[in-house]
């Protein structure tokens, strides 16, 4: 699945220092499902994905820069539906 990546927003602590993108650094991101494939084949069975496009997620970032695509100033991940920890729903 190609995921869009979710650029959080500057954190500013109360007296107006803003902190860089390094403090408070986390492993999963949140992104929105931009394409999905078909699912895997496990026995002979296609299983369907259980996300679908548009769908806002939590993801594990997968950290090779294989899987990162820059286009048009966006940030786009290739990811396995292993990668997703939650939808989010708003």
């Amino acid at each position: 699945m190609l995921i869009e990546l979710i650029e959080e927003e500057r954190k500013t602590t109360k007296s107006g220092i803003v902190l860089p993108d390094t403090v408070e650094k986390k492993e999963q991101t949140k992104g929105v499902v931009v394409e999905v494939g078909p699912g895997k084949v496990q026995n002979g069975t296609r299983i369907a994905l259980e996300v679908k496009a548009g769908d806002k997620v939590l993801f594990n970032k997968p950290w090779g820069e294989d899987k990162k695509i820059e286009e048009d100033g966006k940030i786009y991940f290739l990811a396995d539906e292993d990668d997703i920890l939650a939808i989010i729903s708003e």
